[in-house]
């Protein structure tokens, strides 16, 4: 594109996301990131936890992009909806009754960041991270498919998930987290 990434319309930016260019790919992840991240580790996470919910949550939104499902309705519409997926992956991870468990805290009561400028300079691994487990999320099995995309996509609760498809309800978050790992491997495989 002969425009600077900055000065790209939303249009122009899925259209790029939806071409895999590999450089707006990276500036869009990258520039992102850091909003979250905060948000994340402002409200009971870690640096870890923040790249796993970021992770989800571009992948959720390059898939959307990818099937046409996501229309940009302002200037700052995409980058609205990646944060408005990984807060709401997030306070999922918060409401879970196993990180409840884990920790004494009350989500009703977390605080969630309006904006925050961005500077993230180790983006190379992450920026190549990305691109392979995008390409590689088309390669999972169907029935991860199928449970992510619910999951991710349809925005349904596990409990929801369970019922749908007729197992118990950590029966599918235990499904889910095994389909991330799977994911996640493949990832590291066809990057070695």
């Amino acid at each position: 594109m002969g425009k600077s990434i900055n000065l790209l319309s939303q249009s122009e930016l899925v259209c790029a996301i939806k071409s895999n260019e590999s450089d707006i790919l990276k500036h869009f992840y990258t520039t992102n990131y850091k909003k979250v991240e905060f948000l994340i580790l402002k409200n009971s996470g870690s640096i870890e936890h923040a790249k796993d919910i970021y992770q989800e949550a571009f992948i959720s939104v390059w898939t959307q992009i990818k099937n046409d499902k996501f229309i940009p309705k302002n200037d700052t519409a995409l980058q609205g909806y990646l944060y408005q997926i990984a807060k709401n992956k997030w306070m999922d991870v918060l409401r879970s009754k196993s990180f409840r468990n884990s920790k004494s805290l009350d989500y009703e009561t977390l605080t969630f960041i309006k904006d925050e400028t961005n500077n993230d300079e180790d983006t190379d691994l992450k920026s190549n991270k990305l691109k392979l487990a995008m390409e590689t999320f088309k390669n999972l099995g169907q029935p991860c498919k199928q449970l992510l995309s619910i999951f991710y996509f349809e925005k349904k609760s596990l409990k929801e998930i369970a019922s749908e498809l007729k197992i118990e309800e950590n029966t599918a978050r235990n499904k889910k987290y095994r389909c991330m790992e799977k994911l996640r491997a493949m990832v590291l495989v066809h990057n070695n």
